[in-house]
């Protein structure tokens, strides 16, 4: 049992423990990976990405490592592929979470135990734009988020603060978290 309760500590960096945001961000990450647009991460663009995360990638092995995800006809993964191959590595790295008997406690229970994780995942992904943690996020630091992503949106700062004045609700020009907590769940909402 120790064991156990170790692996679902160090999933929390691969797999945020709320499917709704862990989705969110995978799909992101596809936009990302599929530098041409196309809704298919080929295998050059996969090695691409991977190596300007700094991990050296062999083209080949990439290449059979992902064969078995790519649907017959295609020349890549598409979304459904990268979802299912991503779930693969999550099971083979980190186990299958399974839940326990304990867990058959209360809905109540579950659905305030769902709010709090989902308030603490909020909290995780905000301070990854609050790059000064003052409690906001300006233009500035939006724009380096996007420039480490890759985003073409990071080099043009007027893309940047119309970016933020869509979700600014008290017109201050910059994000606080209850402005960014709404924009999360209303866009997990809309790809839902």
């Amino acid at each position: 049992m120790e064991k156990r309760s170790v692996l679902k500590k160090s999933t929390s960096s691969f797999r945020l423990r709320c499917p709704s945001l862990n989705s969110l961000r995978l799909r992101r990450i596809f936009d990302i990976f599929d530098a041409n647009a196309d809704g298919i991460i080929t295998v050059a663009e996969l090695g691409r990405a991977l190596n300007l995360l700094g991990l050296d990638a062999d083209l080949a092995e990439l290449r059979s490592i992902v064969a078995s995800f790519i649907q017959p006809g295609n020349a890549g993964l598409r979304y459904e592929d990268f979802e299912a191959l991503h779930r693969s590595l999550g099971d083979a790295f980190f186990g299958v979470e399974e839940e326990d008997d304990d867990d058959a406690a209360t809905a109540g229970d579950c659905a305030a135990e769902k709010l709090k994780q989902e308030e603490s995942d909020l909290t995780e992904a905000f301070k990854v734009f609050d790059e000064d943690g003052d409690g906001y996020i300006s233009a500035q630091e939006l724009q380096i988020v996007l420039g480490k992503l890759g985003l073409p949106e990071a080099r043009e700062i007027e893309r940047v603060q119309q970016m933020i004045v869509s979700v600014d609700r008290n017109c201050d020009g910059r994000v606080d978290f209850f402005e960014f907590k709404d924009m999360m769940r209303r866009s997990v909402l809309v790809r839902n």
